[in-house]
């Protein structure tokens, strides 16, 4: 889920991007609200005015604009390719991932992903927050892969294969400095996406 910059937002909106933000790069932990503030330079009282909860409310709302961001780009990455396919369907997906990498360095991650690790024991709202993103993200996947000709009885357990391979490589490739774990997973899982297909059960488009 890598997040694009943006100026447009009002001051609520540009806290919670700035969280997910700082929480893919620093985790939840060291996000504190102080740096929120500063990130979306925004005066510190304005952060409990519109988080009363607190940063567990920042957080989770941060998890949840993510989540957002991730199931809207599915269409996004469909409309680029000229021949779509499940297999180029997840290039894409992970070809954000390549291209930040390679441009910007490997200091960020998902912070849906962040804020599992660090808050699904200690914060049980913050976890059902991180499910309900991973949820997001994963119906339009599945219903792309259904338009796509995969039959809808598998389009749910192969949009999360798509998710989870593409978290994993994530973590694989900031602990190696290296993309190598994305482009496998490219390389492997395209074939098998693309073999789902039925054409007979493929949606009009």
């Amino acid at each position: 889920m890598a997040a694009s910059q943006s100026s447009a937002r009002g001051p609520r909106e540009r806290m919670v991007f700035s969280a997910a933000q700082l929480i893919r790069r620093d985790g939840v932990a060291a996000t504190g609200m102080r740096e929120v503030a500063a990130y979306a330079r925004a005066p510190r009282g304005s952060l409990q005015h519109y988080f009363p909860g607190g940063k567990e409310q920042l957080v989770n709302e941060a998890v949840g604009w993510a989540g957002r961001y991730a199931a809207d780009r599915v269409a996004r990455f469909l409309a680029a390719l000229p021949e779509p396919t499940p297999a180029g369907l997840f290039a894409e997906m992970v070809r954000q991932w390549t291209d930040e990498y390679e441009t910007a360095g490997f200091a960020s991650g998902c912070p849906v992903a962040a804020a599992t690790v660090d808050c699904a024991e200690s914060a049980a709202s913050t976890r059902k927050a991180a499910a309900a993103a991973f949820s997001a993200w994963t119906e339009p996947v599945a219903g792309a892969l259904a338009g796509l000709g995969v039959p809808h009885a598998r389009t749910a357990s192969l949009a999360t294969l798509m998710i989870s391979a593409l978290e994993g490589a994530i973590l694989i490739a900031r602990a190696e400095r290296d993309v190598r774990a994305l482009t496998t997973v490219v390389q492997e899982l395209g074939p098998l996406l693309d073999a789902a297909v039925d054409d007979t059960a493929r949606e009009p488009r």
